[in-house]
C-alpha cells in the first residue's frame, strides 16, 4: 500500500478552483486520516466494551445489555445522516466534523464520570448475587446522556470525515484509494482500541481506560482542526437539494394531468443552450424511466412568459433535478439489501460476545481476552484483506487479465462471505452448547474458537464495506456527495434496531435466547439468520443485475481499481 500513497500523493492534483488557499488537497491527506484514525480509536475503547460495562457496573441482565448496545449504536449510524444533511445544505463538512468531535468529546467526558463516581452509577454486584441493585432513574438518565452525546458526535464525524476526504480530490482512481485507505485506518485503529484500551478497561480500571479514550478524542480534532488551511473546502449549497427533490414531486403531482413530450425543447434546464456555463454532463431531456417524474421539468404555458421561461419552484424543476431524484430511486432496492445484509452482522456481533462471556478466555496461564475484544477477530481480517487485495489482488486482474472488480461484484462477494460466516457460527454454537455442563458459568471451549467465523465475517467487510461507500459516492447525485456515504451508515444503523427486533421476537416465540444462554439455542438463531443472508443473496443479485450505471461514470466504474497497478 506504500506505493498506492505515493502515486496518491504524486498525482493528486494540487490546484482547486475551490481550494481557499490553492495549497493542494493532498497535503490534507494526512490530517483527515490522522484526525479519523484518532476518533475512531477513541469511539472503540468506549463502544467496544459498553456491553460488558453495563454488566458490571450497572448490574444489567446480558440480553438487556446487549440491546441497549444495540440501541446505541443504530442511533449511532443513523445520526451521520443529520451529519450529512447539515454538511450538504447549511454548515459544510468542515464545521459539521469539528462540531461533532466536540459533542463526542463532551459524551465521553460524562461516560467517564459514571466510572469515577460511586454516585453515578448502582452498587457493584459480586459475583453473581441475586440482590444486586438495579440501576435509578438518575444513574441511567447521566448514562444514557452521556451515550447520547458520544454516539450523536461519533455518528456525525465518522462518514462525513470520508466523503470531505473523497472530495479533496478530483480523480475517481485517488477517491478509490482515499475510501482504501480509510476503511483500513478506521478498522486499524478498531483493533487497537479494541484490544489495548479494552484490557486496561478489564484489567485496570475503567476509569484509565475512559480516561484514555478522551485524551484519543482530543488528539483527534485537534489533528483536524490543525489541516484547516489545507483542506479543499466545498461551501454548503445556498438551498437544500433535499428541498429540491422534494419540489419534483409536488410539481410532478400538480402536473398529472399534462401529456408527456418526446421534444427535448419542452423541458426546462434552467439555462439557454448558449449559456457557457452548462454543464457537458447534465441532461437536457430526461430519462424515460419513472416517466411521471419528468412532468416536473415539462414547460406548460403557465410556465412561459414574453421573454423568457419562469420557473416557479414548486411548479417547474430542472432536468437535472428530475434525473437526481430518478437515481435515488434506481438505488433504493440496492440500499435494502446493504440493511438486510447488516442486521445479522449486528446479531452475531452482539452474541458473540455473549458467548465470549460464557467460554475459555485464558492465553496462557496469566492473561484474560476481555469479551468485547472477540470484534478484534474481525477487525484484523479486514485490514489484512484490504491490504491483500490492494498490493496483490487488484493488480493481478488488472495487469494479467485486464479486469477489475466494479463495487458491486466486490459487495456481491462481501455477501457470500457473510452467509457463510452466519453458517459457521451456527456450527460452532452447536458444539459449544453440546460442552455445557450443568450449573457451570463458563463453558470449556476456548473463545478462539468464535475467530474462524468473526475473521470471515471481515474479509466480506473488506468487500462489502468500501463497495458500498465507493458504489454511492459515485452514482449518487453530485449535490448530495456528503449523504452519499451516510446512506451506508442508515442501513447499518436500521440494522441494529431490526436487530434488536429480531432478538425480541426469537425471546417471545422461543426458547432459544434465555439470560443464561447456555441454557438456549443459540445456534438456532443463527441457523434463521443464515437462511434470511442466503435470500438475500439471491434478492441482491436480482438488484445488481437490474442496475445501470450512470453514464458519464461507466467507464470510471470499469477502472476504479487500476490506480492499484501504478
Amino acid at each position: 500500500m506504500e506505493k498506492s500513497v505515493q502515486t496518491f500523493v504524486d498525482e493528486a492534483s494540487p490546484n482547486s478552483s475551490t481550494n481557499n488557499n490553492n495549497n493542494g488537497g493532498w497535503i490534507s491527506f494526512p490530517f483527515i486520516i490522522g484526525s479519523m484514525a484518532g476518533l475512531s480509536l477513541a469511539a472503540a475503547g468506549w463502544n467496544n466494551n459498553l456491553i460488558v460495562y453495563l454488566i458490571e457496573e450497572f448490574n444489567m441482565n446480558s440480553v438487556s445489555a446487549a440491546k441497549v448496545y444495540n440501541m446505541a449504536n443504530g442511533c449511532s449510524t443513523i445520526f451521520p445522516v443529520l451529519g450529512a444533511v447539515l454538511a450538504d445544505s447549511f454548515l459544510g463538512s468542515f464545521s459539521v466534523i469539528w462540531i461533532s468531535s466536540f459533542i463526542s468529546l463532551m459524551g465521553v467526558l460524562l461516560l467517564t464520570f459514571t466510572a469515577v463516581m460511586d454516585t453515578l452509577r448502582p452498587p457493584k454486584c459480586f459475583d453473581g448475587s441475586n440482590e444486586c441493585g438495579n440501576a435509578s432513574t438518575f444513574h441511567l438518565t447521566i448514562l444514557y446522556a452521556a451515550l447520547a452525546l458520544a454516539y450523536l458526535g461519533n455518528g456525525g464525524t465518522r462518514f462525513t470525515i470520508g466523503s470531505m476526504g473523497a472530495n479533496q480530490f478530483h480523480k475517481p482512481n485517488h477517491q478509490s484509494i482515499f475510501f482504501n485507505w480509510y476503511t483500513f485506518a478506521l478498522y486499524t485503529s478498531n483493533v487497537i482500541g479494541s484490544t489495548v484500551l479494552l484490557y486496561i478497561e478489564d484489567n485496570v480500571s475503567w476509569v484509565i481506560g475512559f480516561a484514555i479514550c478522551v485524551a484519543f478524542n482530543i488528539f483527534g480534532l485537534a489533528i483536524f482542526l490543525s489541516g484547516r488551511r489545507f483542506y479543499r473546502h466545498i461551501e454548503a449549497q445556498q438551498e437544500s437539494p433535499f428541498m429540491s427533490l422534494a419540489r419534483v414531486a409536488v410539481a410532478a403531482i400538480r402536473k398529472h394531468g399534462e401529456p408527456l413530450s418526446l421534444g427535448g425543447e419542452d423541458y426546462y434546464n434552467g439555462m439557454t443552450k448558449q449559456d457557457s456555463s452548462t454543464n457537458a454532463h447534465d441532461p437536457t431531456n430526461p430519462s424515460k424511466f419513472f416517466r411521471f417524474l419528468n412532468r416536473a421539468a415539462l414547460i406548460t404555458e403557465g410556465d412561459k412568459k414574453p421573454d423568457r421561461v419562469t420557473a416557479e419552484p414548486w411548479k417547474l424543476c430542472t432536468v437535472q433535478q428530475v434525473e437526481d431524484l430518478k437515481i435515488l430511486i434506481k438505488l433504493f432496492p440496492i440500499w435494502t439489501t446493504g440493511l438486510l445484509l447488516c442486521t445479522p452482522l449486528v446479531i452475531q456481533t452482539s452474541l458473540a460476545i455473549l458467548q465470549a462471556l460464557k467460554m475459555d478466555r485464558h492465553l496462557g496461564s496469566n492473561f484474560k481476552i476481555p469479551a468485547g475484544s472477540v470484534i478484534v477477530f474481525t477487525l484484523i481480517s479486514t485490514c489484512i484483506t484490504i491490504t491483500f487485495m490492494d498490493r496483490v489482488v487488484s493488480p493481478l486482474l488488472t495487469k494479467h487479465i485486464r479486469i477489475s472488480l466494479t463495487p458491486l461484484q466486490r459487495v456481491g462477494i462481501g455477501h457470500v462471505l457473510t452467509v457463510v460466516s452466519m453458517f459457521l457460527s451456527a456450527l460452532v454454537e452447536s458444539n459449544r452448547i453440546k460442552l455445557e455442563h450443568q450449573n457451570s458459568v463458563v463453558v470449556p471451549m476456548s473463545v478462539f474458537w468464535l475467530a474462524p467465523q468473526l475473521a470471515i465475517s471481515g474479509v466480506g467487510l473488506a468487500f462489502h464495506s468500501p463497495g458500498y461507500v465507493g458504489f454511492y459516492y459515485q452514482e449518487f447525485p453530485g449535490s448530495l456527495k456528503s449523504t452519499s456515504t451516510a446512506v451506508v451508515a442508515v442501513f447499518m444503523g436500521v440494522a441494529f434496531y431490526l436487530g434488536n427486533g429480531v432478538m425480541d421476537l426469537v425471546q417471545r416465540v422461543t426458547g432459544w435466547l434465555p439470560e443464561n444462554i447456555n441454557n438456549g439455542r443459540l445456534d438456532n438463531v443463527f441457523w434463521v439468520i443464515s437462511v434470511l443472508g442466503a435470500l438475500n443473496f439471491v434478492y441482491y443479485v436480482i438488484c445488481a443485475s437490474l442496475y445501470e450505471y450512470k453514464n458519464v461514470d461507466k467507464e470510471v466504474s470499469d477502472s476504479i481499481d487500476k490506480i492499484d497497478g501504478n
